[in-house]
């Protein structure tokens, strides 16, 4: 082990003798060669790291983008008004809300394509997490090649949700055969039933009226004196 010390001390002694008596201009070039190895050997941070051409690309994607997804829209704040709101950032080319087909509410989600792109990343820059009626939106840009080619397909901006009354009138006033009334009339009569019960039972004097075969008799006529 001594003589492993006293050699490695040798060599030490060399390297500096060598170094004092090299010129300065030498010893310039040896610290920026030295100092530039170093730079190009320092770890990376963040794991792997993407080349020119790939954030080159990222960024036209980017910059092209035109269609915004919007999450967690309100209740109340449909195709009228996001179209009143957002028009004063620039034009909108189309919007949609995701919507039930079956009721027409609203899913709470949907899409906004503006003319210039540079709109869109200003509007998702500005109304990601914005507070709207107690609930924060979520903005973000869909790169182009990202967006669903059927995504536009169907839309309509005038909605008309549907007319669940005009259904159900249909449905009652349909032409019934004989035994269809029949089974009608019975469930009248059951339901009526059960009402007269809970009456009873709430201790009230009242007699709700009764159906003759499958015709309601008219209501009695009070008569009030005139006094």
């Amino acid at each position: 082990m001594k003589a492993k010390a006293k050699k490695a001390l040798g060599k030490n002694l060399k390297k500096k003798l060598a170094l004092a008596s090299s010129s300065p201009a030498q010893l310039s070039n040896e610290k920026s060669t030295t100092t530039a190895t170093a730079a190009d050997f320092l770890p990376l941070e963040g794991g792997r790291k993407l080349s020119a051409k790939q954030k080159g690309e990222n960024s036209n994607n980017k910059n092209k983008a035109t269609v915004l997804y919007m999450g967690r829209i309100p209740h109340g704040f449909y195709e009228k008004e996001m179209q009143d709101y957002f028009s004063q950032f620039g034009n909108i080319k189309r919007l949609r809300i995701a919507r039930n087909k079956k009721t027409g509410k609203s899913k709470h989600y949907g899409f906004i394509e503006f003319e210039d792109p540079e709109v869109a990343e200003v509007v998702a820059d500005c109304m990601h997490n914005y507070l709207l009626f107690e609930h924060l939106l979520q903005v973000h840009l869909i790169p182009p090649e990202h967006v669903h080619p059927k995504l536009w397909r169907g839309f309509d901006y005038r909605y008309t949700p549907f007319d669940w009354v005009q259904v159900e009138q249909k449905r009652l006033n349909k032409d019934r055969t004989l035994e269809e009334h029949k089974k009608l009339v019975e469930k009248i009569m059951k339901r009526d039933k059960k009402r007269q019960k809970k009456i009873d039972a709430a201790g009230l004097d009242y007699e709700c009226p009764e159906m003759v075969g499958d015709v309601m008799p008219a209501p009695k006529r009070i008569k009030f004196d005139e006094d």
